[in-house]
């Protein structure tokens, strides 16, 4: 028979056992577009502030997301009904203008009638959604926005992210529209924000490379994104009242030829080939000058985080940066 002693002390170690097992809610959260550049932010944000999370992926599906066809509305009910989370970040979405303009068909299915779906299976078993839409649903003509400044999209893109926002807070009233510009952060190839793919040209510092520096941009990292939606779920579970369009966005504002010369300025580059081209981009989806959006709404909720554009190109570049001898004295 164990002594006294040791019975209780086996005792207070279940006790302290089952405080840390009930001191974690039962927060469970599914996200699309889980393979995504925004997706894998937002996963890797849930899952390290004790959610219990699902990401799920098509094309892109690995062993830790679940293949999804987004544009089957069976798979689509299975996921949700099965997993049943509390919140649903649906980041999956044809983001692309150019390609937008060439795909209309498949854009629109994904942009809105996808997002529909997600919606009203969310609505069914009362999850909160966010849906990540852009500041393209504006012209640009007189920023910076509001939410509930009138929308004019530009492009095919902007307008089918419009009515991405109309079918889904039409089947969940409940439901949260985030808007977001320009997105950068850890990315898997350069090519997979408009934003990093500048890097290929800013070391390429023997061919000229023109740069546009007429559209403004407010270049937003992906890690900010993904705070501001699992802070926006979890206000949600307190305040069941919060729903209808949010705003985030870095404060910075850069044109394409600027944050290339800043990428050249933080890796110590040359940026003398790099040339400003000031008119109105001839060619592609039409893009409005400058969407800036106020965010003020989430700030005053006390949510949100901003990281520096040098720092986050920084921190995503480097493993992208030629000259190996830099990298290992500055990061080394």
């Amino acid at each position: 028979m164990l002594p006294k002693r040791v019975w209780l002390g086996i005792e207070w170690l279940l006790h302290l056992l089952l405080q840390v097992e009930t001191s974690v809610p039962d927060r469970r959260a599914l996200i699309t577009g889980a393979t995504g550049l925004l997706g894998r932010a937002v996963y890797k944000e849930f899952l390290e502030n004790d959610w219990d999370t699902v990401g799920c992926g098509y094309k892109r599906a690995r062993p830790k997301f679940e293949k999804v066809n987004l544009m089957d509305p069976g798979a689509v009910r299975q996921i949700i009904q099965d997993f049943k989370p509390h919140a649903v970040i649906h980041c999956a979405a044809e983001r692309r203008p150019d390609v937008a303009e060439n795909q209309p068909e498949y854009t629109s299915q994904l942009n809105v009638t996808t997002s529909g779906c997600i919606a009203k299976e969310s609505a069914e078993i009362g999850a909160f959604l966010i849906y990540v839409s852009t500041n393209y649903v504006f012209d640009g003509s007189h920023p910076p926005y509001r939410e509930n400044d009138t929308p004019n999209p530009l492009n095919l893109y902007g307008k089918t992210k419009l009515e991405g926002e109309r079918v889904v807070l039409q089947n969940h009233p409940g439901a949260a529209v985030l808007r977001v510009p320009l997105l950068y952060g850890n990315v898997e190839k350069l090519e997979e924000s408009s934003a990093t793919s500048l890097f290929g040209k800013v070391q390429c510092h023997s061919t000229v490379a023109c740069i546009d520096h007429w559209q403004q941009q407010y270049p937003t990292h992906v890690a900010d994104v993904a705070r501001v939606c699992r802070q926006l779920s979890e206000r949600r579970i307190q305040d069941p009242a919060i729903h209808g369009v949010f705003h985030w966005s870095g404060n910075e504002r850069m044109t394409k030829y600027e944050m290339a010369c800043t990428m050249a300025d933080v890796f110590n580059l040359p940026s003398n080939h790099l040339r400003p081209v000031t008119g109105r981009p001839a060619v592609g989806a039409a893009r409005p000058q400058d969407v800036q959006l106020n965010c003020s709404r989430l700030e005053r909720m006390g949510i949100g985080q901003r990281t520096p554009f040098r720092v986050g190109v920084q921190r995503c570049l480097w493993p992208y940066l030629l000259d190996k001898q830099w990298r290992q004295t500055v990061f080394h």
